[in-house]
């Protein structure tokens, strides 16, 4: 099962968290972009190039100590046809130097379409007489609010595939309230999605007791992580918001069970942009990445019994 595989890794690298790739521009290097803009001038297609570069060093700086990366669909998009061809090689690297991979796309639709996103990011496409993978994630990030309709397709292809999903049920953004705080029948909206989440991955328990649909619950909501860890059992948790967004590691503690387990936190612009918060030489860009996850990993490990 998919998340097996992504907490074997968490359990052999004793580190519970996700780096999210999630490049601007104006986070690479000037010594990078240099490089891009002098070949292709000041184009999309150099832009791609420049943070194809920056990811590809960031990977190789990690991929032995950080367990995930989690690439967000938007930032690459935003690159036109350049940028989605760097997302899916940004994807492949990283699963050749062994990492688990998370495209957040926050997909959402029905029927036929929502098959079309199932089969870009988690299966394949019949092209002629062959089965090519588009894009190739492990797992990928959905929005549940059109219901079962639009994450049947998806269950269906993480039994076949080996793939996993997580569904928004607690986001971190500050009015994520106005809707997931709301009551049906005394229980909250992000509760009610969450036990959504336990019913649609209950004929998929792995080894570790989770099943193959997790839930996005931000760190910047410790109590209702703590709530919904005890109340979902069996649902992995990716929890963004730690770092820039304010999560701290002693409130993550409550996300995960008794053996430190359960949950995958992500960082995005804390690593990425690590090297200036440090003020280092920018060609020491991604040994500054390295640095930050390995201090993130220290930092939520001490609140955390990992086994």
């Amino acid at each position: 099962m998919s998340f097996d595989r992504l907490i074997e890794k968490i359990i052999e690298m004793k580190n519970p968290t996700v780096v999210g790739l999630d490049p601007k521009l104006e986070y690479v290097p000037e010594f990078i972009k240099k490089r891009y803009l002098e070949d292709d001038g000041w184009t999309l297609k150099a832009a791609a190039k420049a943070i194809f570069a920056f990811n590809q060093a960031i990977i190789d700086e990690i991929h032995d100590i950080v367990p995930a990366i989690k690439p967000q669909a938007a930032y690459y998009e935003m690159y036109g046809h350049y940028g989605i061809k760097t997302l899916e090689k940004t994807i492949r690297y990283a699963k050749l130097n062994g990492m688990y991979v998370i495209t957040d796309a926050k997909r959402n639709d029905i029927g036929a379409t929502m098959e079309a996103y199932t089969n870009a990011h988690l299966g394949t496409v019949t092209v002629g007489e062959g089965e090519i993978e588009p894009f190739g994630a492990d797992a990928l990030t959905v929005n549940g609010y059109l219901g079962t309709d639009g994450i049947a397709p998806l269950t269906k292809v993480c039994k076949e595939r080996d793939k996993g999903i997580f569904v928004l049920v607690k986001t971190s953004n500050p009015s994520s309230g106005e809707l997931q705080d709301k009551l049906i029948d005394g229980v909250p909206v992000y509760a009610v999605m969450g036990d959504m989440c336990e019913k649609w991955g209950a004929d998929s328990i792995g080894r570790y007791g989770y099943s193959s649909v997790g839930a996005v619950v931000g760190a910047t909501y410790p109590e209702q992580l703590t709530e919904l860890r005890k109340r979902l059992p069996h649902t992995m948790f990716l929890v963004p918001g730690y770092g820039a967004q304010g999560g701290g590691a002693e409130g993550l503690k409550g996300g995960f069970d008794e053996n430190g387990l359960g949950a995958v936190v992500n960082s995005s612009r804390a690593v990425m942009c690590a090297y200036k918060k440090e003020e280092c030489d920018e060609r020491d860009f991604a040994k500054a990445a390295r640095r930050e996850t390995i201090r993130m990993r220290d930092d939520i490990c001490s609140y955390i019994n990992l086994k």
